[in-house]
């Protein structure tokens, strides 16, 4: 059991967002962690409290503790609200999208033997919102590709390759028709892969990497982007392995990280009890690695493993009718039964 206390951030969101936030930290706390919270708010309920979707109080948080653990957020469907997520990842320069995809066992799905990363940059491309109307009913937007952020997500990339044990890193591009933009990333990445003589680098355009994610998961290790492309192929990979709800997700840049659920609010479902957490407590896993508290990590991950297999306590996503908070309690039992 660790010793170490840690000062994290904890931003609940909205619709489900407390309600799976509450979950983790449930789990957190059944698995050991010691962590002073510091609750923060983001999206309607800061409207709601504050007048604002994105408080700067929460920013100054996240900065001052270098972590945070966020649940979803819903952004307003109305012109001139920017996505709240992205808002976030530019304040805090959060250039590297990390999301693992493995599969879980006792959780049907297309796959059973996919253990995949996806590396998406997170700053430029076309999410730069460089947008503008040319003349009435022709507009452009403009793709963004520079050589030090294509350069930073490729190191990043292969580093975490190398830390993690990781054999392959492919790149995915379509170099073949936006040969200046996407040619330039590729260029970047072949750079920084002649530093790293121990880890494969392969690159595959990315409509044919749709398909062979589809086909054959397994052949891929570590896959890195651009923006736009890793927004797509990680909600992809997710559902190779059950969906948005069954796979982490982190923010990381090189003073703070922001560990997020990657689905969605689900404003229908607020306080229904109808939420699976197990995306936000996977989340939480991650979290616990980045602090160096693997054994923490390893308990959480094992005791999921433990709770789908005994299927007994299984959200109705998953075929069951257990609540959000009756799921919570399946995992704390196994942790209390050693899930490991």
């Amino acid at each position: 059991m660790s010793n170490n206390r840690y000062s994290v951030t904890l931003i609940e969101g909205d619709g489900i967002g407390p309600e799976v936030a509450e979950s983790a930290v449930r789990v957190l706390e059944a698995a050991g962690a010691r962590i002073d919270w510091d609750r923060q708010e983001i999206g309607l309920a800061a409207r709601e409290r504050h007048g604002v979707l994105l408080p700067g109080t929460t920013l100054a948080s996240v900065q001052k503790n270098g972590v945070a653990l966020k649940g979803p957020v819903t952004t307003p469907s109305v012109e001139g609200y920017p996505s709240l997520n992205v808002t976030v990842r530019k304040s805090l320069d959060l250039y590297a999208c990390l999301r693992p995809v493995k599969s879980l066992p006792g959780v049907r799905s297309l796959h059973q033997d996919v253990d995949l990363v996806v590396v998406r940059e997170n700053t430029e491309d076309l999410y730069a919102g460089v947008e503008h109307e040319v003349v009435p009913g022709i507009v452009q937007s403009v793709k963004v590709i520079t050589r030090a952020a294509s350069t930073r997500i490729a190191r990043f990339a292969f580093e975490y390759a190398e830390a993690h044990g990781r054999k392959l890193v492919t790149a995915v591009h379509k170099a073949n028709i936006m040969k200046l933009s996407d040619g330039l990333f590729l260029d970047c990445c072949r750079d920084v892969a002649r530093e790293f003589p121990d880890i494969e680098y392969t690159e595959m355009i990315v409509d044919a990497a749709c398909q062979h994610l589809v086909l054959h998961p397994s052949r891929f290790d570590v896959l890195v982007m651009e923006n736009l492309y890793g927004d797509i192929i990680s909600d992809l990979a997710a559902g190779l392995v059950g969906g948005l709800g069954m796979v982490p997700g982190a923010n990381l840049g090189e003073n703070c990280a922001v560990f997020e659920a990657t689905h969605g609010s689900w404003p229908e479902a607020a306080g229904k009890g109808l939420a699976n957490p197990t995306a936000l407590i996977l989340t939480s896993s991650m979290m616990m690695r980045h602090l160096g508290e693997n054994g923490i990590a390893d308990r959480i991950e094992g005791a999921l493993r433990d709770a789908y297999v005994d299927g007994g306590s299984l959200t109705p996503d998953r075929g069951g009718s257990a609540s959000t908070t009756e799921f919570t309690d399946q995992v704390v039992r196994c942790l209390s039964n050693g899930g490991a």
